[in-house]
């Protein structure tokens, strides 16, 4: 299963840089969020990759959604990701990413994140969290294993460059948390995972596709994303194909908590 999303992400991430060194058009879709011709790219060719190998498994992917394209959910599937940080990318900045994750049961039990601005690449599943350097002819050249550290006694949080919110500020202030760095896309979970870093809180508005390869590599590395209320995030919450379904609470992801 990583192996097809490695094939399918680093294929992406190819064609994102492509388009990234000719210069981005950028359009607003009708939640106010922007979207490139990058993102719709890498959206099609990760679509065709997986539904070659993994036809069988329903795939909700961030565009097709976005144009009401969303299968039913109830067990297995696929979430898609092409291009997490739009705003970053057009932004000029190299953290954004591609990310593929499977669930099951409402479980997210394999993720692939690739940053191919940094030449990074995590994944994670049962068999363990892993961080890969990809070069520059977009192939992998080091595969190393990571996990999530015990927060010391300062630790260190990490917050969205583009979605900051006052909720998130005021949580950091109330537990004396003064140690933190600013990351955008699913970035700030590997970071977690591999141990650079203690906790992510996030207040404000994601979708499940934002949030899923993450937060794979950050359970199998060892961490854990709760709720407000202290329990795993969950996704595909009711299986229904409505784009209002695969909105996330309010969330901390953690290290190692002991």
């Amino acid at each position: 299963m990583l192996e097809i999303f490695e094939k399918a992400a680093l294929d992406a991430g190819r064609a994102i840089m492509e388009i990234c060194r000719a210069g981005p058009e950028v359009r607003m879709k009708p939640d106010h969020s922007p979207v490139t011709e990058a993102d719709e790219c890498a959206e099609r060719i990760i679509l065709a990759e997986l539904s070659e190998s993994l036809g069988a498994i329903p795939v909700v992917a961030e565009e097709s959604a976005a144009a009401g394209h969303i299968p039913e959910t109830a067990g297995r599937f696929l979430l898609v990701d092409p291009l997490d940080g739009t705003r970053e990318f057009v932004g000029g900045h190299c953290d954004f990413t591609v990310n593929i994750a499977l669930i099951e049961a409402g479980r997210p039990v394999a993720g692939f994140v690739y940053a191919p601005a940094l030449g990074v690449a995590y994944a994670g599943s049962a068999e363990g969290a892993f961080k890969l350097t990809v070069d520059e002819d977009f192939r992998v050249s080091e595969r190393k294993t990571i996990a999530s550290r015990i927060a010391p006694a300062s630790p260190k949080a990490l917050i969205s460059r583009s979605h900051n919110s006052p909720a998130t500020l005021e949580y950091l202030e109330a537990n004396d948390i003064a140690d933190r760095s600013v990351v955008g896309s699913s970035l700030k979970f590997c970071l977690l995972a591999e141990g650079s870093a203690d906790l992510y809180p996030r207040f404000g508005y994601t979708m499940e596709w934002d949030t899923a390869a993450g937060d794979a590599i950050l359970r199998a590395a060892g961490g854990i994303t709760l709720t407000l209320d202290g329990l795993p995030l969950s996704y595909g919450k009711r299986g229904r194909p409505d784009l209002r379904d695969f909105a996330n609470p309010d969330f901390i992801a953690w290290g190692k908590r002991s």
